[in-house]
């Protein structure tokens, strides 16, 4: 599965596309110069399950890693999988 990112000026996604379809997608806000704010995750039912959402957020992480940001999960499932996984609090705010 490929997973795609899009940045715009505030808010930016790591996506899943399918025929031109986004069927999953992690979406952010620019927080400050150095950080993000995780603020939605979404996958289709049909591929729920999957691992796809952890995917997503593994994406955020080693994106905030490679810009040295930080990151502020408000969506439930993001923080759900920031409170499971202890390697990834090193980009957490």
């Amino acid at each position: 599965m490929h997973i795609q990112h899009k940045e715009g000026q505030n808010h930016g996604t790591f996506f899943v596309e399918d025929d031109g379809d986004i069927v999953a997608e992690i979406v952010y806000a620019k927080g400050n110069e150095n950080s993000i704010i995780i603020e939605h995750t979404e996958v289709d039912k049909d591929l729920q399950g999957h691992n796809i959402g952890y995917e997503l957020v593994h994406k955020v992480v080693d994106y905030a890693r490679l810009h040295g940001l930080k990151v502020s999960p408000v969506c439930p499932f993001a923080k759900a999988v920031f409170d499971k996984r202890a390697d990834f609090k090193d980009v957490l705010i």
